[in-house]
């Protein structure tokens, strides 16, 4: 994929989604995008698996430019209908949709690919950053429920961060103690 290609998406992105979307944006798809690559280096990832992680990573929430229910299964269909213009083969098509499967949550990823994809999708409940990033959540859920109250989004995130797990190795051993931290800093809140 060239640079014109990733431009253009992020264009797309950009004009396209709705502008409650405070979370689910064109700055998380690049977060997603970033953590995505970072990923697939420490897991080994060659060239071509790079490739594929990366349009996967750039269509991983694109799904919300249809609409905001089951978005993951709306983002394959414009991978399906899109990417063969580009030259993929059906079956890297395939691969890709099964990464941005991979991202729905309860996430359930069945092979190093999807797991990247996975855990770059939500690398940041393991970072400094799950404050700052949830409050973004926070204000998308607002928009569409006005009536969240600070009791129920504590639960919210309460339970996600413990029914969450990270797949890959480097999820598992860095990310998720932090992670786990950032579970305390929410119940003493």
């Amino acid at each position: 994929m060239d640079k014109e290609f990733f431009e253009m998406m992020y264009r797309r992105l950009n004009v396209g989604l709705p502008f409650y979307l405070t979370y689910h944006n064109v700055s998380h798809t690049q977060y997603v995008l970033d953590k995505a690559i970072y990923l697939a280096k420490t897991e080994g990832c060659n060239e071509e698996e790079l490739r594929l992680i990366s349009v996967a990573a750039l269509y991983h929430d694109a799904g919300f430019l249809i609409g905001m229910e089951n978005h993951e299964e709306k983002g394959c269909r414009l991978v399906e209908t899109e990417l063969p213009e580009y030259g993929f083969s059906p079956e890297e098509i395939e691969k890709i949709c099964g990464m941005i499967m991979a991202t729905k949550t309860p996430q359930n990823p069945g092979n190093v690919l999807e797991r990247i994809l996975a855990d770059a999708d939500l690398f940041y409940l393991g970072t400094d950053q799950y404050f700052k990033m949830s409050s973004l959540l926070k204000k998308e859920l607002l928009h569409l429920t006005p009536s969240l109250d600070e009791e129920t989004w504590k639960q919210i995130q309460l339970n996600f961060l413990k029914i969450h797990h990270f797949h890959t190795d480097f999820g598992k051993s860095t990310l998720d103690p932090i992670k786990q931290k950032n579970v305390e800093l929410v119940m003493a809140s």
